[in-house]
């Protein structure tokens, strides 16, 4: 193996790095690849050149990253491989304006990634503390996530040994761009939050105190980056009594609505948009009214909307039937319908706006 009087290189951060020559070599090549330049082996014996000329003007002191560079461009002009320094000097230039670019986002970038990858992670991820700076690269936010989901196995007879090899698997899998956990995760493992799942079932029950329960835990669990879902088909029609009132009742489209303005206010304030899920029964008396709800473009904005349909319905339209809509208070048929028009008009709405689904 050879040996070299350098043995370490000075990155663009200040820190050192052990000098691999073999990158010299990879940079070369990957510039002859660009201009689509046959180098049989050439690419390594310009390295050699590079390293040789590195040895001789650096023999007493560490080399740049740019230093580094500064020599590959010179040796491929000289060996007259100018279509070759051109694309090396283009990708150099390329390079320092992501950094530039990087630089504003004022995130420590360990991990080579993407723009794009930054912001969104800037954006959303990286913990921030109570003035609204970031406190976390990308590498401990991942290791962050990596520590707490390990972790967890503790509680299954894990040893702290065991732990620490799922939990350094698991950073190098993310690290990697292998895989990457839920946004929830990402957000909340390892904090005070502790939400990690990304969807939530929540029941809405017909009595008003159990509705603004159920607007209460969305309106939390969309504040740690969770989606919602709920079912309103145990809601009571519109215009069916209230005994307690004795007025009648709003139904459950109203209510949705009530739901999607909250996630609003929360959304303005959040890391990432609320999304919900609102389901009713195809047997349900105000199924119309959901079918054709999103026919108004500001109408439930924060919601896909599903029907659920049951086999005595699917029956129904194969046979082109009446089916009974009923009331989920006290099982009572408050009308019928022709089964064949309700699903089509289920399709004609999920081909206009997109829902319901079902």
């Amino acid at each position: 193996m050879a040996r070299y009087k350098i043995t370490y290189v000075r990155k663009r951060d200040g820190s050192l790095e052990k000098f691999m020559p073999e990158k010299i070599a990879r940079a070369i090549e990957k510039a002859f690849i660009a201009t689509q330049t046959k180098n049989g082996g050439v690419a390594k014996r310009l390295a050699k050149i590079v390293i040789a000329r590195l040895q001789k003007d650096f023999a007493n002191k560490i080399p740049s990253v740019e230093n580094i560079q500064d020599i590959v461009e010179q040796v491929l002009i000289e060996k007259n491989y100018s279509n070759v320094a051109k694309a090396y000097i283009l990708y150099r230039q390329k390079r320092a304006e992501l950094r530039a670019a990087k630089a504003v986002l004022e995130v420590k970038d360990e991990l080579n990634l993407s723009l794009n990858a930054l912001t969104v992670l800037r954006k959303r991820y990286l913990l921030r503390n109570e003035q609204g700076e970031i406190i976390e690269s990308p590498s401990q936010l991942f290791r962050r996530v990596a520590a707490a989901i390990a972790k967890v196995d503790k509680n299954y007879g894990f040893s702290e040994q065991e732990v620490k090899k799922l939990e350094e698997e698991f950073y190098s899998m993310m690290t990697n761009l292998e895989f990457l956990p839920n946004s929830p995760t990402l957000m909340n493992a390892g904090t005070p939050v502790g939400i990690l799942s990304a969807c939530f079932v929540i029941p809405v029950p017909d009595d008003l105190s159990g509705i603004m329960d159920a607007l209460k835990a969305a309106a939390l669990i969309q504040k740690g980056g969770g989606g919602t879902g709920f079912s309103f088909s145990r809601l009571r029609p519109k215009g069916d009594i209230v005994k307690s009132t004795k007025g009648v009742a709003s139904g459950p489209l109203s209510f949705a609505t009530l739901f999607d303005k909250v996630t609003d206010v929360i959304k303005a304030g959040g890391k990432r948009r609320g999304a919900n899920m609102g389901v009713i029964r195809v047997d349900h008396p105000d199924v119309i009214d959901f079918i054709t709800a999103k026919s108004d473009p500001n109408v439930l904005r924060n919601f896909n909307i599903s029907i659920g349909i049951t086999d005595e319905f699917m029956r129904a339209v194969a046979q082109n039937k009446e089916f009974p809509l009923s009331n989920p208070r006290d099982g009572k048929i408050v009308k019928t319908v022709n089964a064949k028009d309700l699903w089509s008009l289920i399709v004609s709405y999920a081909w206009k706006t997109g829902d319901p689904g079902v």
